[in-house]
């Protein structure tokens, strides 16, 4: 063979080997990419369904901090009077075990009742808290909480709908939403202390509480969780 044969069909062969290292530089690299954007996908897939699963909490605990507030009352949610079921005896509290109180005078036995429990809650009625405020972020303390909590709808007669919040409609045993209303004792001789020559703040209570709600939902999701606290001072009008 002649030497400038010779010398192209070499020329040819690392052209062909540099080609077919390309292509395989090529396809790793549209590998790679491929598998960048599926990993991607999955990381934003998740993180859009860890907020949609929050937002549903965070709703549910809305909607409980409302349920708390008509309990309070003694209303139903369409905001008349709410009417006890003999075929659930807890419903307005008229066979439940504690109750809210409509006097002052009865404040004391209330708070003797409540103390008698462990956690100091009754069916959603607690005393002030002395202790860790933040129990929902001890995963003990908030288990024993949750066994005195109230759920949705168990003394106002709330109904859950089939297209309602499905947080709401989970009773399971750690999963759904719960109440709970700290009876506080409201002092009127400290309220323009900090105000010189101020008139105190007269909020006409009767009886003299206010309350403080806490509602905590569990997401769908693990370790989904929000927290809401209220206070409800419910005022009397004057004649």
């Amino acid at each position: 063979m002649r030497p400038g044969v010779c010398a192209r069909t070499d020329s040819r062969r690392r052209q062909r080997g540099i080609s077919l290292l390309i292509v395989m530089v090529v396809v790793l690299l549209s590998s790679l990419l491929a598998l960048w954007s599926f990993r991607s996908s999955l990381v934003n897939e998740s993180i859009v369904g860890n907020d949609a699963d929050y937002l549903r909490a965070f709703e549910a605990a809305q909607a409980m901090i409302q349920d708390a507030e008509f309990d309070i009352r003694g209303e139903r949610p369409d905001g008349t009077a709410c009417l006890p079921d003999a075929s659930k005896p807890v419903r307005c509290r008229t066979g439940s075990t504690v109750a809210f109180i409509e006097e002052t005078k009865d404040l004391g036995n209330l708070l003797v009742q409540l103390n008698a429990s462990a956690t100091r809650c009754i069916q959603g009625i607690c005393q002030k808290r002395t202790g860790r405020q933040d129990f929902w972020a001890d995963d003990a303390l908030l288990t024993a909480m949750t066994a005195d909590g109230a759920r949705y709808g168990d003394y106002t007669g709330a109904m859950v709908g089939t297209a309602s919040n499905p947080i709401l409609k989970d009773t399971a045993a750690g999963r759904g939403a719960w109440y709970w209303i700290e009876v506080m004792p409201y002092d009127t001789s400290v309220g323009g202390a900090v105000l010189a020559g101020k008139a105190k703040l007269d909020l006409n209570l009767n009886p003299g509480v206010v309350y403080r709600i806490t509602a905590v939902a569990r997401g769908q999701k693990p370790r989904t969780q929000a927290v809401l606290q209220s206070t409800l001072a419910r005022q009397k009008l004057r004649d």
